[in-house]
């Protein structure tokens, strides 16, 4: 394996330029399935190598329930420092299994949530409730049926997120509380940015990087781009739809100043986190429409920047997949007879 196991560990940092100037210089919906993409290929790339770390660092251990050839010095000789980075890979591996399944197990007390909370509800593309709390939310149609709770706010939250337009993938959930403090061209603007979140399916990009920052701390940065950029997508459907980026700057606005802070509890997969300050998706949609490419120039910044987060991550699916079969190779030699 040599050192190649430790690459996708450390290569994440790769993406930290682009994260940055995506949120700026790239559409939006470039950004975001573009640090998606990187953000899951990297997680699962380091997660995969922790994993072979650890089958080493474990078969040193005594009374392990591994065969006796995995703790060969010949398998040993495959990983360097097998001492030091077989062990530590063992609490590693673990902190990252537990923390995954720690958002996981939040996701289904979400959906819990929200099969209480739209009960006895038709089964609507829209429902408003009656409560004078200001609230908005997009709620994926497998919450709907199952339960997700999605307390995503349009000020500066995400909402979790499936197609709607009363096809049966979601819906849009509403309060009068928010209805009263918006105008009609306003609301128009809010339920299409709630319609965006469903139709682009944001909460799989948003799902996708709040379990890779879990499994990998390097990925931190890529998890708050997406959750500002999904916001944004949203923000420039919403403003095609009704045809008009200042209404929809203004529902930004006022229902920013409306909604009250989303609870901790809140689902990052569905409401989308901090999806980064209010002024800056005001200002952006102040200014014409961003151009639509498929990928950035590679003579821009961000071009460049783009091309070396997905060298990264192709070069982490490289290495990690090289170690799985140099170890599989190794121990099979190890495991055969003489």
């Amino acid at each position: 394996m040599g050192v190649f196991v430790f690459l996708p560990l450390v290569l994440p940092l790769t993406a930290w330029p682009v994260a940055r100037l995506a949120e700026q210089r790239l559409h939006p919906r470039t950004a975001t399935r573009l640090l998606a993409v990187v953000a899951g290929v990297s997680a699962v790339c380091s997660t995969l190598c922790l994993g072979l770390l650890m089958i080493v660092g474990t078969a040193q251990l005594p009374g392990n329930p591994l065969p006796d050839s995995w703790s060969d010095p010949d398998v040993r000789a495959a990983l360097p420092y097998d001492e030091i980075a077989g062990r530590a890979a063992i609490p590693a591996l673990l902190a990252v299994l537990v923390s995954c399944g720690a958002a996981a197990w939040r996701q289904v007390r979400v959906r819990r949530r929200v099969v209480a909370a739209l009960a006895g509800l038709p089964p609507t593309p829209v429902a408003v409730l009656p409560d004078r709390t200001p609230y908005a939310y997009a709620v994926p149609g497998g919450a709907v049926r199952g339960g997700a709770r999605g307390t995503g706010r349009l000020r500066a939250r995400g909402h979790g997120h499936s197609k709607a337009r009363g096809r049966g993938r979601g819906r849009v959930v509403v309060s009068t509380g928010m209805l009263a403090g918006l105008a009609p061209a306003e609301r128009r603007a809010l339920f299409a940015h709630e319609r965006a979140h469903l139709a682009a399916r944001h909460h799989r990009h948003l799902l996708t990087v709040h379990l890779a920052a879990r499994a990998n701390p390097f990925l931190r940065p890529l998890r708050t781009a997406v959750s500002y950029t999904a916001e944004r997508w949203a923000d420039e459907e919403a403003a095609a739809e009704v045809g008009s980026r200042r209404s929809v700057a203004r529902a930004i606005g006022k229902a920013a100043l409306l909604a009250p802070r989303a609870p901790a509890a809140a689902l990052p997969a569905l409401t989308g986190g901090d999806a980064g300050p209010v002024p800056r998706r005001v200002a952006a949609l102040m200014r014409p429409a961003p151009a639509g490419r498929a990928w950035p120039p590679v003579g821009t910044a961000v071009g460049l920047a783009a091309w070396c987060a997905a060298c990264g991550a192709t070069v982490s699916a490289l290495s990690s997949a090289n170690s799985a079969v140099t170890l599989y190779l190794v121990l099979r030699a190890a495991a055969s007879p003489m």
